[in-house]
């Protein structure tokens, strides 16, 4: 039978249980933090926090994605778990019945691209899970730069020469298309911008004044 707790009193005055654990911890009644102890316990209880504080983190990222840009990592997913995995677990099946695996080439390669393919599963069904998608041409005509913008402007001292890009969640990036990240520089300079204003873009070569020239909603092609 262990010991009975031992009565101790907060900051408020209030009484609270408090006992030691076997690896020295003390666990506070008030706010069930593990105290002192450098034992097991301590530092099991100590890499508990620090991954339900990862986890929670985690959670909390938001992860903007148009229609668009959602439905082409579902379409990938669904070509990976019904196509590709399937008929490449055929093929390792079949290598793996010619002899020994070690020599085998299209074994090990087969191993190889598989793993690559459960890693990729993974972080699409993760991608997917965590996905707000935000439909851009829900806006309307408003000309308020928010995600899935499309927003043309215009270097202030650069001669005014034009630029377009589209605001996109970060699993949309394509810089050949225009298409930049929500979280990117960019963006973060001319999120909540209208017509007309005028940000500050910090550069490699230092701070640059750019003019929001026009602002529009458009569905991704």
């Amino acid at each position: 039978m262990g010991k009975p707790p031992t009565l101790l009193r907060n900051r408020n005055g209030r009484r609270i249980a408090s006992r030691k654990s076997a690896g020295g911890a003390r666990l506070n009644g008030g706010n069930g933090r593990a105290h002192g102890g450098g034992g097991a316990n301590g530092s099991r209880n100590g890499r508990h926090v620090m991954m339900v504080a990862s986890v929670s983190s985690q959670q909390d990222v938001k992860n903007y994605i148009t229609p668009q840009g959602y439905a082409r990592l579902k379409s990938e997913l669904t070509r990976l778990l019904d196509v590709e995995r399937p008929e490449l677990v055929k093929v390792v099946a079949w290598a793996a019945s010619n002899g020994d695996r070690s020599e085998n080439g299209d074994y090990l390669y087969g191993k190889k691209r598989l793993r690559e393919i459960d890693r990729r599963i993974h972080f699409l069904t993760n991608r997917l899970e965590l996905a707000q998608v935000v439909d851009p041409a829900s806006r309307g005509e408003s000309d308020l730069v928010y995600f899935g913008a499309t927003v043309t402007y215009a270097y202030v001292n650069g001669g005014r020469e034009e630029r377009t890009i589209q605001i996109v969640g970060v699993d949309e990036v394509d810089t050949k298309r225009g298409h930049v990240s929500w979280v990117s520089p960019i963006a973060r300079a001319l999120l909540k911008k209208r017509n007309g204003d005028v940000a500050t873009l910090a550069t490699p070569a230092g701070e640059q004044e750019i003019e929001i020239v026009k602002v529009r909603y458009r569905a991704q092609p």
